[in-house]
Order: structure tokens, then C-alpha cells, then sequence
């Protein structure tokens, strides 16, 4: 790939933002200063332009295998790096589902030649598969999933012994879907009495409700203190569950973690009466006050992570009646773009999102030189103009099911370059045809 210098870049990195020239040498940052010049090396001017860390999202789902007709990997990471995501984690609630090594090592195979992006996957637990999960390797892949809660690909890990196993049983972080199903059950139970399967969209949340959010997560976090496991809770969505967690330590030394999504972060239950099933996402987005807790809770450091949980369905699937619409929707092309919105607004820095959605991740799941701009780090990074305004359309939508929750919805920044391993994988609204993704490696 040779050398590119990208001159006078605004660098946000460690929670400052510093004016510097960038050398690239092949998949690697070589040098970070002042006025480089090299004449063998290709020059990429970015000046007023930031440039961040490649965002690290530990949750997708791409729908590979099995489901394909929703999205894959190569249609999903081609769209990540037109949003700034430079490595993913992927779900294991595919077909098949990715719950024992032999089909979790099918999955890179699947991800080596095809990838735009930087790829590990999540390990599934189940019921049934102790002895596989004692079997992995720490350094194998990003961590094990549980479904806590039933959702897209029904994994609902619901035996308490198991689940007790599986936190004595791994170093790896264990991340977790926690909504407790018997509540939900219950209340889906007076709905559909109510209403038959045409449940008003506005019922998603009382149905998938706050409690039922709470009750799974406190007690599985109640049982990973019991064990001393490395826990880490997916798509927070309640003011209540804020409380669970802390911030008065470093990340570094933190054995609970937390994660928000940006649907829950943008919308509101008010946004059903306009979004519909668009909207509809597991856990459900919820109260105005809701959103406002989730929003303090990640300024203040109670929630580490900010992810996408980018879940594509067609249209078709979306548009079905409230009991067969599908839960999900796809973000990664534009998860960047709406938190670089919140910090137009004054919501957020740009120091910030870049420890929620860059540094933080590559500290909680241990990757190996990624998440920063530093010198021997792999080339990862993001060129964003803050004063660009585009409106998102059907034509400059990426994903493969074509729409997004996010239509008509103008943001004021735009991605003008992604380096993934130091290759150009996306400028200006065009896609390099190289795939330049690697396999994640860890420091565990």
C-alpha cells in the first residue's frame, strides 16, 4: 500500500485535540507530528477537517450467515465504513446460530475476503453448550453473548443454573440481552387479549417495559458480582437500570460495564406516532425521561460505550402487522453522523464520542492496537467535516434492505474519509473495490 501523509489533521484522541500531519506505512501509523514530508508518500490534505480514531461498534448483526436477504457481511461492513466504523463484532443469532468453535471458525472463514471492515464475532450461549464455551479460547474472538431476553433468532438463555456456569466458567466478557421474558410474556399476554396481533406501535414499550428491563439486568448483575465475571449489558434503555452501574473508577478496572445504543439515544416513545415499526428495536425506545437519564449516565461515565446494534430487516418485514414486525433496524452508515449532530447541538464533545465509540471499546474487549491514533497502532481512522450538511435519502443509503430509520433526516457532518489497515476504503461517497478488513487479534 506504500505511504500517505495526511496533513494538518485536527487529531481527537486521549481527550484532546491536537493539529498534526498523519504517516501512514502500509497498514500502520508511523509517525504523528508537525510538517511531515516524505516524496515517495501519497498526500491527503484534511485541513479543518477532524480526524478520529476508527469507530469500534461491539454490536452488529449482518445477518450472514443464513439470513441474506436482510444484509451480509459484505453489504453491512461495505456500509460501516461509509458511517466511520473501521471493526464490528457480530451476533451470534444467525442461521446457524454461532454456538460452538466449529461454526464461530466458519464465520471468519465467511468474513476473511469479503470484510470492508475489521471483524470478531460473539460467541453464543445457550442452554446446552457449557463444555463448548469452557473449550474457547480467551484470545479466539470478542467475548460470549446471552440472550437474556428472547429477540431476532430465539437464543433466550432462561435455565439460572446455566447461566450461573457460564459466569464461573469464562475470563472472556460475557455480554448480555437482559429483558426478563416471563414479564414480557405476561404483558404480551394482555395486549394480544386487547388487541389481537394489530397491537398499536405505541405499546411497544409497555409490553417490552422498563421493569422488565430492570429485573434481568440487575439480577444478572447481582450474579456476576457473586462470581466475579466480567460482565458487560447491551442496548441500556431505562433511567432505572442507571443506578446499576458506576463511574468512579477507571474503565480498566470496571467488572461491569454498560453499552447504549444511538436509536436510544435519538428517539423517543413520541416517535412512534411518526416512525411506526421503523423504530421498533429490542429493548424498546421509551420515555423522553428515559432517553435524558441514558444521556447523563454516558456524560458522566456510568455508561461506557456508545454501539449501534445495527439489526437490518427488508421493508416488507418491517411494514407486517405488530406481532410479525420484526425488532431491529439498520445504523451503522449513520451512528457518526448522528452523535457528530448531538455535539453540533452542544450535547456532547467530539473527545467524547470518541472515548464512547472508539477508545472505550478497544479498552473493554482488550484489542490489540486499535481504537487510537497512535504511533504503532493499525491505521484506523476517520476524516469528518462538521460543516458539510447532507440529507439522508433512499439513493445514498449503502444498506443492503435499502431504507433506514434515519430518512429525510439532515445531519451537519459528513464522513469524507474511512482508512481501514491504512487503505482509503471510502471517499467522498465513493467505495475503494479492495477489502481490507483483518480478523481482530487481543491482548487477553
Amino acid at each position: 500500500m506504500g505511504k500517505i501523509i495526511i496533513k494538518n489533521a485536527k487529531i481527537v484522541n486521549e481527550n484532546t485535540i491536537s493539529e498534526n500531519d498523519i504517516l501512514i506505512q502500509d497498514d500502520i501509523i508511523l509517525k504523528i507530528e508537525n510538517n511531515i514530508s516524505d516524496a515517495t508518500a501519497k498526500i491527503i490534505d484534511v485541513e479543518g477537517n477532524y480526524v478520529f480514531p476508527g469507530v469500534i461498534d461491539d454490536q452488529v448483526h449482518f445477518r450472514e450467515p443464513g439470513l441474506t436477504h436482510k444484509g451480509d457481511i459484505a453489504s453491512e461492513s461495505r456500509a460501516a465504513v461509509a458511517g466511520g466504523i473501521t471493526t464490528y463484532m457480530e451476533q451470534p443469532n444467525t442461521n446457524p446460530q454461532t454456538t460452538t468453535i466449529e461454526k464461530l471458525e466458519a464465520k471468519f472463514a465467511l468474513a476473511k475476503d469479503v470484510s470492508y471492515a475489521n471483524y470478531s464475532f460473539l460467541f453464543g450461549g445457550t442452554n446446552d453448550n457449557l463444555e463448548e464455551i469452557k473449550r474457547l479460547d480467551k484470545n479466539a474472538c470478542s467475548g460470549v453473548k446471552l440472550f437474556l431476553g428472547s429477540s431476532t433468532g430465539n437464543m433466550l438463555v432462561d435455565n439460572e443454573q446455566v447461566i450461573e456456569s457460564i459466569f464461573n466458567s469464562t475470563q472472556m466478557v460475557i455480554s448480555a440481552h437482559c429483558e426478563d421474558e416471563t414479564t414480557i410474556r405476561e404483558n404480551m399476554a394482555i395486549y394480544k387479549a386487547k388487541y389481537g396481533d394489530d397491537i398499536p406501535i405505541k405499546c411497544h414499550p409497555e409490553i417490552r417495559s422498563a421493569e422488565a428491563c430492570y429485573i434481568s439486568s440487575s439480577k444478572a448483575i447481582a450474579l456476576a458480582k457473586k462470581t466475579g465475571a466480567r460482565f458487560h449489558v447491551f442496548h441500556l434503555t431505562t433511567a432505572k437500570e442507571m443506578d446499576l452501574f458506576q463511574n468512579d473508577i477507571p474503565l480498566e478496572q470496571k467488572k461491569i460495564t454498560a453499552e447504549v445504543c444511538v436509536h436510544h439515544l435519538w428517539f423517543s416513545e413520541e416517535d412512534y406516532a411518526t416512525k411506526g415499526t421503523f423504530i421498533k428495536w429490542n429493548p424498546a425506545v421509551k420515555k423522553a425521561t428515559d432517553r435524558d437519564a441514558l444521556w447523563k449516565a454516558l456524560l458522566d461515565d456510568r455508561i461506557d460505550v456508545i454501539a449501534t446494534d445495527h439489526a437490518p430487516h427488508t421493508l416488507e418485514e418491517k411494514k407486517n402487522v405488530y406481532t410479525k414486525a420484526p425488532s431491529g433496524g439498520p445504523l451503522v452508515q449513520h451512528a457518526l453522523p448522528a452523535l457528530l449532530q448531538k455535539y453540533k447541538e452542544g450535547v456532547i464533545s467530539l473527545e467524547k464520542i470518541a472515548q464512547k465509540m472508539c477508545h472505550n471499546p478497544a479498552i473493554l474487549f482488550e484489542i490489540e492496537k486499535r481504537g487510537f491514533v497512535k504511533e504503532g497502532y493499525f491505521a484506523d481512522l476517520v476524516v469528518v467535516n462538521t460543516n458539510d450538511a447532507w440529507k439522508v435519502t433512499k439513493e445514498n443509503i449503502a444498506y443492503k434492505c435499502g431504507w433506514s430509520p434515519f430518512e429525510e433526516q439532515t445531519f451537519n457532518s459528513k464522513i469524507t474519509h474511512t482508512f481501514v489497515n491504512g487503505h482509503l476504503a471510502y471517499e467522498n461517497g465513493k467505495f475503494s473495490d479492495k477489502r481490507n478488513g483483518k480478523r481482530l487479534t487481543f491482548n487477553r
